[in-house]
């Protein structure tokens, strides 16, 4: 049990001693001394057989070969630096693209959202023709829970910004009011304090509020001491009694600080007709979200019949709640994962061409070492530990790389946009994540093992009979080139695709915006209710605000506006025309409450009639001025000037009249048409929130510190939030923000595969050059000039170029449509796009032909026959 294991040096000596001793005996009989020791080697029978069959009676041999493989590829690697470093960096930098990019996705589209049993949580609101996605109204929420019987409890939510007053002064805040049962029916629990109670969800009930995780670390410095305390928002005080989890967050809530139950009504949102809410739900055990959406949609027709609402031909809205947060950045995560694949593509096409050249080099050692005994089994073996080893490294460095691009791009993600994406918190390695780095590193493994693959095809000993020369020139016409020309075709649809992206991009910033956004500053002022209680107030307050800022130097003129351009197409009105038969028609159009001097100082065309003036305030019969897509739509052929329009305004209809016309401002998102849009003299609303619009004769963003104190020095108490350029705010509108972004990454996708093609093809050339060195010799030899050399050389590259480009210019097409609700104003076919790209990838490839042409052109003919 004890005996230690015999070693091979001792079973050597053993037999040493063995045929010593025979020797001895031999010739002691007569023998001679070398006859003796022959003989006695030739009764033992062959030593170094019973060597190796002692030596393998204890191990493990396919655990041998391996350990000897894995040895020997190390050197291998070891012996040529160069080709080891370049496909190892070239595998990292697919590996690492597209493991990143997997990660987002996999964040994204397949982790589920983090909440109890999502799966169960559904959208529940109102649609209609207009949009598939429409609020509810508070009355209809209330009916909604009561009569349905498939949801275990259906909440509502709505934001809400607040002034926090703070010893240091009145601070804007973002809120989300919402129903009791809102966090139980998200399965998400208070980590500190508790949840809304019954008595605290009802109209009239106490002021209690339930705190962010953000908030309490930033305001109370996470002290559990705050529950209890009191906050002051709008004036009114709240009562701390909850801190949300550190994971929370709610991705229709623009990154709520500040949660209160709903117990106070305005009067708008008593009206049926008043659509303001974004209903959740969560489905029963045993319910379908199909069987939810027809009981749905009989409710909402039951509704609509029972309490006559017309204008809007209502129905139900059921969908999964993550399709909700997630539909908008599926497309993009599918385009860049795409993107991502055919990189790492590229990646792997290369490093199998690097590895198919090197075995070339490789031809005659295999061929010796099969003459020698080694069989095919054990050569593929040998290839596919150097495949496992090259795959191996440049997965582990892939992955480094990969970590460094999840957290670069987490962070070039804008703040506002991420917001939107609760999913981004979720982006790092886990499971899902591990399976896909092992899948995509087993098929860079299978690609650089592709030697192993030729050898079970041919018979080895060939390589003794064959010139290494004619074999490999022979296997890179066949194969390298057919190689190259798959890497083109698709940097030229990834380049494509870049393009089309990139030009979606700059016609989206460049689409007519009705009006001039240089050199204008804005900034978003929350007024005080509790200060500010009448509409003279009001209006003094906005008049002062523009006598105070107009004064500042450079400044031109200044304009307020109850919402700023190119930022939504919301709020919304619906209108009847005056003297006009109604059919229960619903007229929906933009509603946006100006000061007289807004329009001027968008610098926005009159088209006819006039613009607001100071007496246009609650004294006087209400105006309103329309954008020229409301008088077309609703005055075809007609004079609007001095029509009236009507509105229902909180259950009040109210009457105002056409004094103006003006070309059309792009209120909405830059990507949607413009929507008709009517324009109120803020004197005649008296809102307590507004946006400050002003244009300097200097630089705007130097102005906005000065805009900033002149407003806090008009009154402390006006809460001053989000000033930037107006330039600044279109750029950072989420439809500029998602096409600058998916154009950045897809081009860097393609600018890495235009690099790895060019490098390929050069690849392809150069290695085709030194095979053909003879033949350029006795070409040369026999009187070929230079220039006929470099046509040979670079026509052999234009052959490559143009298949790639027809064959890439084709599938670009087909992946383009793939993508087309990603494009702005260009088709997928677009022309110019296609001509670009085509010019871009023919001249880098003349530019990587070029080399090897000139050191083909250079070939000495005497020193390349005597070479040969």
């Amino acid at each position: 049990m004890f005996r230690r294991r015999r070693s091979t040096d001792d079973f050597a000596e053993e037999i040493k001693a063995h045929l010593e001793l025979e020797a001895d005996e031999l010739k002691s009989e007569g023998m001679s001394d070398d006859e003796a020791r022959r003989k006695a080697r030739v009764e033992f029978g062959n030593v170094q057989a019973a060597h190796e069959r002692f030596y393998l009676r204890s191990r493990v041999v396919w655990f041998d070969n391996l350990l000897r493989d894995i040895r020997f590829a190390i050197r291998q690697l070891a012996r040529n630096p160069g080709f080891a470093t370049t496909a190892i960096l070239v595998l990292a930098l697919g590996i690492g693209a597209s493991v990143a990019i997997f990660a987002f996705a996999d964040a994204a589209l397949l982790e589920p959202l983090p909440y109890a049993n999502s799966s169960r949580l559904m959208s529940v609101n109102e649609s209609s023709i207009e949009s598939p996605l429409w609020p509810l109204s508070y009355p209809d929420f209330l009916d909604w829970q009561q009569l349905n019987k498939s949801f275990s409890s259906i909440d509502v939510f709505t934001p809400s910004g607040y002034l926090l007053h703070t010893n240091s002064g009145a601070e804007p805040v973002q809120g989300g009011r919402v129903s009791g049962g809102f966090f139980q029916t998200l399965g998400v629990h208070p980590i500190l304090g508790r949840d809304f109670n019954s008595g605290e969800n009802r109209l009239g009930g106490p002021n209690v509020v339930i705190l962010s995780y953000g908030a309490w670390l930033r305001r109370f410095s996470a002290r559990p001491g705050a529950l209890g305390q009191t906050v002051d928002l709008d004036s009114q005080a709240y009562t701390i009694i909850g801190v949300l989890p550190r994971s929370f967050s709610f991705p229709l809530s623009s990154n709520a600080e500040f949660w209160v139950p709903i117990n106070v009504l305005s009067p708008h949102e008593h009206s049926r007709t008043f659509y303001d809410f974004l209903g959740i739900g969560r489905l029963r055990d045993g319910v379908t979200p199909q069987s939810a959406q027809a009981e749905m949609t009989a409710i909402a027709k039951q509704l609509q019949r029972q309490y006559s609402i017309t204008g809007r031909d209502l129905s139900a809205n059921v969908a999964p709640l993550s399709e909700i947060v997630i539909g908008h950045a599926r497309p993009i995560l599918l385009t860049l994962l795409g993107g991502a694949g055919l990189l790492l593509l590229i990646a792997c096409v290369n490093v199998a061409s690097l590895v198919l050249v090197r075995s070339e080099s490789r031809r005659r050692e295999i061929a010796v070492r099969g003459a020698l005994g080694a069989t095919r089994a054990r050569l593929v073996q040998q290839f596919l530990t150097e495949g496992l080893l090259l795959a191996a490294s440049g997965s582990i460095v892939g992955v480094i790389v990969a970590v460094g691009l999840m957290r670069l791009l987490t962070r070039l993600v804008p703040k506002d946009m991420a917001s939107n994406m609760p999913f981004i918190e979720g982006v790092g390695l886990n499971a899902h994540i591990g399976a896909f780095a092992a899948a995509v590193a087993l098929l860079a493994a299978l690609l650089a093992a592709t030697p192993a693959l030729r050898l079970s095809l041919r018979r080895v000993r060939d390589g003794l009979a064959e010139g290494d020369r004619g074999a490999a020139g022979l296997l890179w016409r066949r194969l390298g080139a057919n190689l190259v020309v798959v890497e083109l075709a698709i940097a030229v649809v990834l380049l494509a695709g870049a393009g089309l992206l990139g030009r979606s991009f700059y016609t989206l910033l460049h689409v007519p915006l009705g009006f001039d956004p240089d050199h204008m500053a804005t900034a978003q002022v929350e007024v005080p209710g509790s200060v500010y209680k009448s509409d003279a107030q009001n209006t003094e307050l906005y008049r002062d605000v523009v006598r105070r800022v107009s004064s500042l130097p450079g400044v031109e003129s200044v304009g307020l506006t109850q919402m700023l351009p190119v930022q939504c197409d919301c709020p919304t009105d619906g209108i009847k025309i005056v003297g006009r038969p109604y059919h229960g028609e619903h007229n929906e159009v933009n509603e946006r409450h100006v000061s007289p001097s807004y329009l001027p100082t968008l610098k926005a065309r009159l088209l006819r009639g006039r613009f607001f003036t100071e007496v246009d305030d609650a004294s006087r019969p209400g105006v309103v001025v329309i954008n020229q897509a409301l008088a077309r739509k609703y005055f075809p052929e007609q004079d609007p000037i001095s029509q009236k329009i009507a509105n229902d305004e909180g259950g009040r209809p109210t009457e105002w009249e056409i004094v103006g016309i003006v070309d059309d401002v792009r209120e909405g998102p830059l990507d949607l048409p413009i929507a008709p849009t009517e324009y109120f003299p803020i004197n005649q609303t008296g809102d307590h929130y507004f946006n400050l619009a002003v244009r300097s004769s200097e630089d705007a963003s130097a102005l906005l510190p000065t805009l900033v104190s002149t407003l806090h020095q008009i009154d402390p108490s006006l809460g001053v939030s989000d000033e930037a350029t107006m330039n600044e705010k279109i750029n950072a509108t989420q439809s500029a923000l998602l096409h600058r972004f998916s154009a950045w990454l897809v081009g860097g996708f393609a600018a890495v595969a235009l690099i790895l093609g060019v490098v390929g093809l050069y690849g392809v050339i150069a290695y085709s050059v030194s095979q053909r060195t003879r033949e350029i010799g006795v070409r040369m030899a026999l009187g070929a000039q230079r220039s006929s050399v470099y046509r040979l050389v670079i026509g052999q590259a234009g052959w490559l170029t143009v298949a790639g480009l027809a064959i890439g210019l084709v599938c670009s097409v087909g992946a383009s449509m793939l993508i087309r609700s990603m494009l702005f104003g260009v088709q997928a076919w677009d022309a110019i796009t296609l001509g670009g790209v085509a010019m871009l990838l023919g001249v880098a490839s003349i530019a990587a032909s070029f080399l090897p042409a000139r050191r083909a052109a250079s070939v000495d003919p005497v020193k390349a026959l005597r070479a040969e």
